[in-house]
């Protein structure tokens, strides 16, 4: 994924990647690499302590509210959020029932 946005967007959107990595519960380690990827690939190494707190407790849910993200970034969440949920090769049925979800929010 190779995409320049603002800190502040890259960081919600890493929220988003964050907390649907719990989505099963229980965070694999493909899912730690693609997380770690991500945080290179949006130029966050600064904020890469924050983020990995976010696979060791989720982000609070009033800052995955997909209400805030930006129209033309909701594809780009969408598409994240399904690239965590395929890393570890698994889709847990509440990963899938959690995407459709946001799917819905989103579109």
């Amino acid at each position: 994924m190779s995409v320049q946005l603002a800190r502040e967007d890259a960081l919600r959107l890493m929220r988003f990647v964050c907390a649907f990595a719990w989505a099963d519960l229980e965070i694999q380690q493909a899912e730690r690499e693609f997380v770690s990827k991500l945080i290179k690939a949006l130029e966050l190494e600064d904020d890469r302590a924050k983020i990995l707190r976010w696979l060791e407790s989720p982000p609070p849910a009033e800052e995955v509210d997909p209400t805030l993200v930006p129209r033309n970034h909701r594809a780009l969440v969408l598409d994240a959020a399904r690239h965590v949920f395929e890393a570890d090769g698994v889709i847990h049925p509440n990963e899938r029932a959690q995407f459709d979800l946001l799917e819905q929010l989103l579109c």
